[in-house]
C-alpha cells in the first residue's frame, strides 16, 4: 500500500553518536505531546533491555533486506558494516493515523534521505556537542565496545559535515540548554504558540 508520505510534517533530529542526540529526543517526547516516537529498523542485536518493538524493529539482515527490496523504507543507510538501520513507511503511516508527527533518531545520511522526500515538511536538526566530550560520552554509555566506540570516533568528520545540510544547528554544552532549544524550534515549525 503507497502512502502519500510527503503531505504530512515531520522531524528528525540527527548528530555524530555522543552528542547527546537520544536524551534531547527522549525529552522532546515529553515536552511535546503531539510527537511520536518513531521506531527504526535495526540488524544488529539488542542492547541491554532493549525490546523490539519499542527501542527498533530487531531484524534480521535477510528480513531487512527483503523489505527495501520491496521499497518499505522511507530511508534506510548501512551506517555500520553489517548494520542497516532504516525508518519504515509503515512507521510513518502508524504514527500518521494517531494524528502525530513523527520524530526521527536517525543518522545524518538518513536525515538528508527523509529531507530529500519531504522537503519543507521536513525540519532536521543537528545537534553539535564538543568533540572532546563524544569520546567520554560514548565511554561512559558503557554499550559498546572498544572497537565498536573507535569505528564511531572514526565518523566523526564524516559525521560532522552533514551539519550545514540540516534547518537547524542545536549546539549540546549544557543538556537542559539544548533541550530547551530544540523544543522551541519545533514548536515554532509545527505552529505551536511558546
Amino acid at each position: 500500500m503507497e502512502t502519500n508520505i510527503k503531505q504530512d510534517k515531520v522531524i528528525v533530529i540527527c548528530a555524530p553518536s555522543g552528542s547527546g542526540k537520544t536524551s534531547i529526543y527522549n525529552q522532546l517526547l515529553i515536552d511535546i505531546p503531539v510527537l511520536a516516537k518513531s521506531i527504526s529498523a535495526a540488524t544488529r542485536k539488542p542492547r541491554g533491555s532493549e525490546v523490539s518493538g519499542v527501542d527498533y524493529y530487531f531484524m534480521s539482515l535477510a528480513n531487512f533486506e527483503s523489505k527495501k527490496d520491496n521499497n518499505e523504507f522511507v530511508e534506510w543507510e548501512r551506517v555500520y558494516e553489517g548494520k542497516l538501520y532504516g525508518t519504515l513507511k509503515s512507521e510513518i503511516a502508524r504514527i500518521n493515523a494517531l494524528g502525530k508527527i513523527p520524530i526521527l533518531d536517525i543518522d545524518v545520511k538518513g536525515a538528508q534521505s527523509i529531507k530529500e522526500i519531504y522537503g519543507d515538511n521536513a525540519l532536521i536538526i543537528f545537534i553539535k556537542a564538543p568533540i572532546e566530550n563524544i569520546k567520554e560520552r560514548l565511554e561512559k554509555r558503557g554499550t559498546d565496545s572498544a572497537e565498536d566506540i573507535q569505528t564511531r570516533l572514526d565518523r566523526l568528520p564524516e559525521e560532522l559535515t552533514y551539519e550545514g545540510k540540516s534547518d537547524v544547528v542545536v549546539e549540546n554544552i549544557v543538556l537542559a540548554d539544548a533541550q530547551k532549544e530544540s523544543k522551541q524550534v519545533i514548536e515554532k515549525f509545527i505552529g505551536i504558540a511558546a
